[in-house]
């Protein structure tokens, strides 16, 4: 067999049967080295699909760096809703009313709630009257999760909670867990006998 390059013979053979002394030369280590790649750069096959290509691309993007120090998010905490009302609310009965100058109610209206709770056995302390325009608007999920009410009474249109729907006028209507009655304010209510009665006549069935 003719070889034309000596060097040719390292694939073949072993470098002691083939080389002469001659050619034993040209095959130093320099040689060998210079030949010898720097670097091993890795490359896709033609024949790998695109989308596994851009997949394992995306994995390597996606992997989190551990070293990186992660700063915590502050945990923002909603405070409970407190409301300020008058009363003790044992018996959870609220009455909702709406006085832009009063602090709970009126001097006179209270004396006139007073006397209707009496008849019904109960006292101030049985109940919550809660001042809503303080809270405007205030919401009814709200109210339910602070007072619980058995018995709900909402006097005068602005004293409607937000979320209660719409309410008949003096009729009283049975919940689930709560009775509610819409009736007058007492401002409408103070000026009309008629209005006390029919008042009075719903609220002897709460």
């Amino acid at each position: 067999m003719k070889v034309d390059n000596p060097q040719a013979f390292a694939y073949i053979m072993q470098e002691e049967i083939y080389l002469l002394n001659k050619d034993k030369g040209l095959c130093t280590g320099s040689a060998i080295e210079e030949q010898a790649p720097t670097e091993t750069v890795p490359v896709h096959s033609p024949a790998q699909p695109a989308a596994l290509v851009a997949a394992e691309q995306s994995m390597a993007l996606a992997t989190p760096v551990l070293n990186t120090p992660i700063t915590p998010q502050p945990i923002v905490q909603t405070p409970d809703n407190e409301f300020n009302y008058l009363g003790k609310n044992n018996k959870n009965f609220v009455v909702l009313v709406n006085y832009a100058n009063e602090e709970h109610i009126a001097a006179s209206h209270l004396a006139a709630l007073e006397s209707i709770l009496k008849r019904k056995d109960l006292t101030l302390d049985d109940v919550a009257i809660l001042n809503v325009n303080k809270y405007a608007p205030v919401k009814l999920t709200a109210l339910a999760a602070h007072f619980t009410p058995k018995k709900l009474v909402i006097m005068g249109a602005d004293s409607l909670p937000e979320g209660i729907g719409k309410l008949p006028l003096n009729q009283p209507l049975q919940g689930k867990k709560t009775h509610v009655l819409y009736s007058f304010s007492f401002d409408e209510m103070m000026s009309s006998n008629d209005n006390k009665k029919l008042f009075w006549e719903h609220m002897k069935t709460l």
